[in-house]
């Protein structure tokens, strides 16, 4: 899930993982799909707050190494890999 962060120009991504995980990022094209580490907290969700430049942006979720769409957000775009991206506006 992804939201208006603390700041301006600020993007809140927030991942609730199916089950246990170990460590959980955010890449997209904001990050040129470097993926950049989420801190987890007590209640098992991992948050992190990115620079998002205005307008559309894609990205994933990397799970304990697996690439995942966010599940709690439904638009979507195909890539060049054969599978989808998450599409989000800031």
């Amino acid at each position: 899930m992804y939201g208006k962060g603390r700041a301006k120009g600020l993007v809140r991504f927030l991942h609730r993982p199916d089950g246990t995980a170990w460590t959980v990022a955010v890449a997209g094209d904001f990050s040129d799909w470097r993926p950049v580490a989420m801190k987890r907290r007590a209640d098992g969700t991992f948050v992190r707050h990115v620079p998002v430049p205005s307008g559309t942006f894609e990205y994933k979720f990397v799970v304990d190494g697996k690439w995942v769409t966010d599940g709690d957000h439904s638009a979507w775009s195909f890539n060049a890999y054969g599978t989808f991206n998450s599409v989000g506006r800031a």
